[in-house]
């Protein structure tokens, strides 16, 4: 089992680890030829939130290498905390918006290499980076993170949740613009309302029996996912389905707090779409780059609540 890779866009790859670390302690990371998929299934998540996301490997990495007896992949298992220490401190380009910026000496990074090791008997994943000081000295700093390697009978029962065919996609606001109201509304309400329509209406609501507040948008854009276009396409014989009146809305009930952290992707996001399965589910897609040439998508699902 062999892994070794340059991460070419540590920025990128900070912010992604940034995005799920508020939601939970230790991530599944599975490493294929093309991709890197990073997951968060945990049961004890708040409110039942998931992620599946999926990047593909050349908006980050160079050099990348990697070979293993099932299939060229390679899943770990490993803190969220420990990786985002360990780009913090082997990369000048995120130390210095951090705090860490304060205590870490100054330098440029030249190259910065992730790979597979075991030391002292325990797996890690290693970050090396060369540079150079301020003063012009070269510069090795070397960062590990424990992992626990998964065996591929484990990596065969990982599975995204079963959801029905969303009743609309919109595209959201600016996440970090929503994340501002959706803070002021959690004081109000542990359960907030989330609807829209097929013709561009957004709404974010709370109600409780002391007070009612909602925020709308309008002329959003309600974009078709290739998934659909691609099920349209294979069958057009098929008897085209009924669609709804545009301005019917469909809604879900989400945690707030859950609504938050999925809100945390803002320092990745540049595209956000909504998709609302009505009553049961809510699917966020959180695209890395601009959605017709993205480098990889965050896909969160938030499970409906009951609103006692």
């Amino acid at each position: 089992m062999r892994f070794r890779a340059t991460v070419e866009n540590v920025t990128i790859f900070f912010r992604i680890i940034q995005a799920v670390e508020k939601l939970q302690r230790r991530c599944i990371i599975k490493f294929t030829e093309n991709e890197m998929h990073i997951i968060c299934n945990d049961d004890a998540n708040e409110g039942g939130i998931q992620v599946w996301s999926v990047v593909k490997v050349d908006s980050i990495f160079t050099n990348y290498r990697i070979q293993s007896n099932a299939n060229n992949q390679i899943t770990v298992a490993l803190s969220t905390d420990a990786l985002l220490s360990a780009l913090r401190s082997s990369s000048s380009s995120v130390s210095s918006a951090s705090t860490a910026a304060a205590i870490l000496p100054a330098y440029d990074t030249d190259e910065l290499v992730m790979k597979l090791a075991k030391k002292n008997d325990q797996a890690v994943l290693s970050f090396e980076m060369f540079g150079v000081s301020r003063t012009g000295r070269r510069v090795r700093v070397a960062h590990d993170v424990r992992i626990d390697v998964m065996r591929p009978a484990e990596v065969d029962k990982l599975r995204e949740p079963l959801c029905p065919e969303p009743d609309v996609h919109i595209l959201l606001p600016p996440l970090q613009k929503l994340r501002t109201i959706v803070e002021r509304l959690r004081l109000l309400s542990a359960v907030l309302a989330l609807r829209a329509n097929n013709n561009g209406k957004l709404q974010v609501s709370i109600s409780t029996e002391s007070v009612k507040v909602e925020t709308q948008w309008l002329g959003c854009a309600n974009p078709t996912l290739r998934q659909t276009q691609d099920d349209e396409s294979q069958n057009p014989d098929s008897d085209p389905v009924e669609k709804p009146d545009p301005e019917t809305l469909f809604s879900v009930l989400v945690s707030v707090r859950s609504f938050l952290k999925f809100l945390n992707s803002h320092v990745v996001s540049t595209t956000t779409i909504a998709c609302i399965c009505q009553n049961h589910c809510a699917i966020l897609y959180v695209y890395i780059g601009e959605v017709a040439d993205a480098g990889g998508v965050l896909t969160f699902y938030i499970p409906s609540v009951i609103d006692e």
